[in-house]
């Protein structure tokens, strides 16, 4: 989502509140009970009617209700101005490189250029002359909806050829497409059933004549129900059929898993990392010169991420370990007892992946000499070198209250390294060990804002278990702390993800109309390592709202806000949190954007994803557990007559990762009971999946358009007449 100033100097001074005074009501919702008993428990579920997406009762409630959220949000003064920026915006900024890959002295790139629909896969020179660009493939080509996007790639380790997952509409579930690099033309070869809600995996063979790859059970192997699980692992020798392709791996392992398959800088290993649904721990297995696979760690492990070197296996281990240890295995005798701590456990936390475009990606790479390893220092992050005995050799020079996203090995034991923060916009540096530097390169993005008159500034304050919770308030300098300034909060507190800086246009905007915009870094996340995960996941879970209404009321007690000044927004389990905090405490927040959250934790794990997030949240089926969800779900936790803030819900129709029938549901309990008079939206997007995947230009601009619009709506902030700092 993206927003910036330069649009505020084409707007005549506006005040944004409502001129929905007299916005008809709702559309109506009745009520068929259902009852379920939980362990002694009875509980009633008015709207289990709206779970049915293919229903024509729900398609045309969900329908109403996207044209009564529409008729509230659209007539708002700044909702063109607005739209039509967030469609400008793309043309206002350079173009950007993300998940570089080098095989074989060419890099390979995501790249997304202004003005186009969806972003395309591209090999360059170097990343000092982003003019050697070769197409290889722009998915818009494939598709005139220009729904289809890149979801991973891997390419062969001569850089001739790369596997590509090309999911349409926003799913989450794609063929694998094998693609001349060279030509940009598809092979015929489609490899079929690989990929489902955890994603596909790929590694290539040695010489490039075929492919390792995650496949799901072929019909008669499991019942119906059990086809998009139990992963395994089959080879595909290219321009041969699909049906001769041989089992490697996989066939005795649990319902709920996901495998990631990476090979060794020859080919001569192929590792598959096998998690349990939890995007935590990992069972390891490796494939040798010989064929066959060993088991080289359990679960009991704490294996979290893997790496290959040229004749060892790195390893980040938990085990006893909450911030991480690196263990180093010799690919010579891999079994774990082998395993030697090279790096001991320390104050800082050992990143083990950053959880991005086609997956989870270590974050720690291993050149022929050295280690480059991601540290978390609650938030931001930073590199530290070793040499391969764990001889610390100090760190990478990088931007102050930045995050590292990704670190690509080159020759020499030089690497490149992405690094951005909230205030300065993503860039890909050299550095060279040998001179202890960092050089930009040429891929830098630029924009037209600009952020030389705020600041990013770190704050502490006090759960309600006396945990200390780190917020970064992003503001104008001399913000005045007198209690009337708009604000948005916002934090996520799950899964291990941590919130790492990101720059982010939008908030010049916000910035320029008196706003501050506020990141939580929540328990749950991966911030202060698994402990601080643990302390914020399953059982814990309620430690994360505590955490984040504790930053909410923070920033009203130094003077940052009042209720009716702060907004709250998140995404997916960050949508949980928002529903889950404003049920909690309705009267602390002014207005509320929740994009594709997960609302009713009783009915989760029957859908498809839902039983995969088991492992994160805990199971209806433990009696202990279902306690605990039962205590925190925001859908039985609306009550009748209370006063809830102006809410927007967002959702994507084809979201596979958390069911939209949580955004139907809730928005029709809330509609139902609130007594505040305040607006309960729900906008529905066609052709779209989870947080606006594989949205158009024109959706994903309505998308960012409406959270802002609705946000100065609710939240009575007017525009200045002309931006500030904006360049």
């Amino acid at each position: 989502m993206q927003l910036c100033t330069t649009f505020v100097s084409v707007l005549l001074f506006a005040s944004v509140v409502s001129q929905n005074t007299e916005a008809p009501s709702p559309p109506a919702t009745p009520k068929h009970p259902v009852v379920d008993e939980y362990h002694g428990v009875k509980v009633t579920d008015d709207y289990r009617w709206l779970e049915d997406g293919k229903s024509p009762d729900v398609v045309a409630w969900t329908a109403a209700q996207d044209k009564y959220a529409r008729s509230h949000l659209d007539p708002l003064p700044l909702h063109t101005s607005i739209y039509e920026f967030m469609k400008r915006l793309d043309s206002e900024r350079s173009s950007s490189y993300y998940d570089l890959q080098s095989r074989s002295g060419v890099l390979f790139a995501m790249t997304s250029q202004p003005s186009k629909q969806q972003d395309m896969l591209v090999t360059i020179s170097s990343a000092d002359d982003p003019g050697s660009r070769h197409l290889v493939l722009d998915p818009t080509a494939l598709d005139p909806a220009n729904s289809t996007t890149i979801q991973a790639f891997v390419p062969s380790l001569d850089g001739s050829k790369v596997a590509l997952s090309l999911p349409s509409g926003g799913a989450m579930v794609s063929n694998i497409y094998i693609y001349d690099v060279a030509t940009g033309r598809a092979l015929p070869d489609v490899l079929t059933h690989v990929s489902g809600l955890t994603g596909s995996s790929v590694a290539w063979s040695a010489d490039g004549t075929g492919l390792y790859y995650t496949h799901y059970p072929h019909e008669g192997e499991r019942s119906d129900e059990d086809l998009n699980f139990y992963e395994q692992v089959y080879f595909h020798k290219l321009g041969t059929p699909q049906s001769t392709d041989t089992y490697e791996l996989g066939k005795d392992f649990p319902r709920i898993v996901d495998i990631w398959l990476s090979e060794s800088k020859g080919g001569k290993y192929v590792l598959a990392e096998v998690g349990n649904g939890d995007m935590g721990r990992f069972q390891l297995f490796l494939r040798g010169p010989s064929g066959g696979w060993t088991q080289i760690a359990k679960f009991s492990d704490e294996v979290h991420a893997a790496i290959f070197g040229d004749d060892a296996l790195y390893m980040v281990s938990h085990q006893n370990a909450p911030h991480g240890k690196l263990l180093r295995l010799p690919l010579a005798s891999p079994a774990f007892e082998n395993a030697q701590t090279i790096v001991p456990e320390g104050e800082a936390v050992i990143q083990d992946f950053q959880y991005t475009f086609g997956g989870p990606r270590p974050t720690f790479v291993a050149t022929p000499n050295l280690l480059y390893v991601t540290e978390l220092v609650g938030g931001p992050s930073r590199i530290r070198v070793y040499d391969h005995n764990g001889k610390d050799l100090g760190t990478v020079p990088s931007e102050p209250v930045s995050a590292i996203t990704q670190i690509v090995p080159l020759e020499n034991d030089r690497i490149l390294f992405r690094n951005e923060s909230y205030l300065d916009s993503p860039a890909w540096f050299y550095y060279d060990p040998g001179s202890r530097k960092s050089t930009v390169t040429a891929l830098r993005e630029s924009r037209r804002v600009g952020f030389a008159d705020a600041e990013a500034v770190r704050a502490l304050c006090s759960s309600k278990d006396g945990t200390k919770v780190p917020l970064t308030i992003i503001q104008r300098k001399g913000t005045k702390l007198d209690g009337q300034n708009p604000v948005i909060l916002t934090g996520y507190g799950g899964f291990g993800l941590s919130l790492t800086p990101m720059f982010d246009p939008e908030i010049r905007a916000w910035l320029d109309a008196g706003g501050v915009y506020v990141v939580a870094n929540l328990r749950g996340g991966g911030e202060f390592g698994e402990e601080w995960h643990k302390n914020g996941s399953g059982l814990h879970k309620q430690n994360v709202f505590d955490d984040f209404i504790a930053c909410a009321e923070y920033l009203i007690q130094a003077g940052y806000t009042k209720p009716a000044k702060l907004g709250i927004e998140g995404g997916s389990n960050g949508g949980l949190l928002m529903a889950a905090v404003a049920t909690e405490r309705p009267e602390l927040f002014g207005a509320v954007v929740s994009v594709a959250g997960l609302y009713d934790m009783l009915r989760a794990e029957t859908t498809e994803n839902g039983q995969l997030l088991t492992a994160e949240f805990g199971s209806v089926k433990e009696p202990v557990e279902f306690r605990v969800l039962y205590a925190y779900s925001p859908y039985h936790h609306v009550q009748d007559g209370t006063k809830y803030p102006p809410i927007l819900f967002l959702t994507g129709e084809n979201d596979p990762a958390v069911d939209p029938a949580n955004s139907r549901k809730m928005t029709a309990r809330l509609q139902t009971v609130n007594a505040s008079g305040r607006p309960v939206l729900l906008v529905n997007f066609t052709n779209a999946g989870h947080g606006g995947i594989g949205a158009s230009e024109e959706q994903q601009a309505a998308i960012d358009s409406y959270l802002y619009e609705f946000m100065f709506d609710q939240l009575r902030v007017t525009w200045p007449s002309s931006g500030q700092g904006s360049r």
